[in-house]
């Protein structure tokens, strides 16, 4: 009975003890401010936001950065020469448009005068008797079967290697008398301005470093007879053949044998002249017609 009974003054610090241990444990609610005492957010300031973000970039490499340098610096170069290009090509075709301007009031002049000199002619009684061409345009009728060697030599400094073969030749006493000798292998006659045009323009050709290469541009005729013979354009190589200027051997040559279909309808008698119903020999301004059927 003695150990049962409670002793008196140790109940007391004991639950004090057990209070202060059950406040510890039970954590503590934050405390909600009031809205009178809510404070505002201070902003911060641009700058501040400038450095973080430049502290936060990626480094870029030295090499990155000199290429950059270089390709911009190429490009800068590269839109300057285009610039200048077009410049250049604007001035060029002003050029090539007042030549071109020049040589059709000279062709229209000496068509005038033409007709003047046969007017004045038939008023007086007689007959207009025009000048000699000067140019002549040959082409190649027959093979090599059974050539002699002479002929196959003059059709070779002709440059009529094959049939069908065309070439613009200036007239004079040594052309005349080579076509006397390969006359039964070739036709010839006087071209005029509408026929050298559409050679040149349909069927002309370059020879350049002995390719055949076709006449797409100017370029192409500047690079070769610009700085020798001043001719810059299409314009001025017809104009520099059917005029058979100074420059005529430099043109010509310029221009690869042109490449003519037979003619429609086909040839009438190659083994006989022309004056005889043939085909081979001088046929004078009849050439046109004949090469309105080989174009």
């Amino acid at each position: 009975m003695a150990d049962t009974e409670k002793k008196p003054g140790t109940t007391a610090p004991a639950a004090a003890a057990g209070a202060e241990g059950a406040k510890k444990a039970t954590p503590k609610k934050p405390a909600t401010p009031k809205s009178g005492t809510q404070k505002k957010a201070t902003p911060t300031k641009a700058g501040d936001g400038k450095t973080a973000s430049k502290r936060k970039l990626p480094a870029v490499p030295e090499s990155y950065l000199r290429k950059r340098k270089r390709r911009d610096l190429a490009k800068k170069a590269q839109l300057k020469a285009a610039l200048r290009e077009k410049a250049k090509n604007l001035r060029r075709r002003r050029v090539i448009f007042k030549r071109a301007e020049k040589y059709v009031k000279e062709y229209r002049q000496k068509e005038r005068d033409e007709i003047r000199l046969r007017r004045e002619a038939r008023k007086a009684g007689n007959y207009y008797v025009p000048a000699e061409s000067k140019l002549a345009f040959i082409i190649r009728i027959r093979g090599i079967n059974k050539v002699a060697p002479k002929v196959r030599k003059v059709l070779q400094l002709f440059r009529l290697k094959q049939i069908n073969n065309g070439v613009f030749m200036k007239l004079n006493k040594a052309t005349i008398n080579m076509l006397r000798i390969c006359e039964p292998y070739v036709t010839w006659g006087y071209p005029n301005l509408k026929s050298v045009r559409e050679l040149i323009y349909k069927r002309g050709f370059a020879k350049i470093n002995r390719q055949r290469i076709p006449i797409t541009s100017n370029s192409i005729i500047e690079s070769k007879l610009g700085k020798k013979c001043n001719i810059i354009c299409i314009e001025d190589l017809i104009h520099e053949i059917y005029t058979v200027g100074k420059k005529f051997k430099y043109a010509s040559n310029f221009l690869w044998p042109f490449k003519l279909n037979t003619p429609t309808g086909g040839w009438r008698k190659k083994n006989n002249h022309y004056v005889e119903g043939g085909d081979f020999g001088c046929r004078e301004d009849k050439i046109n017609e004949l090469l309105r059927r080989m174009v």
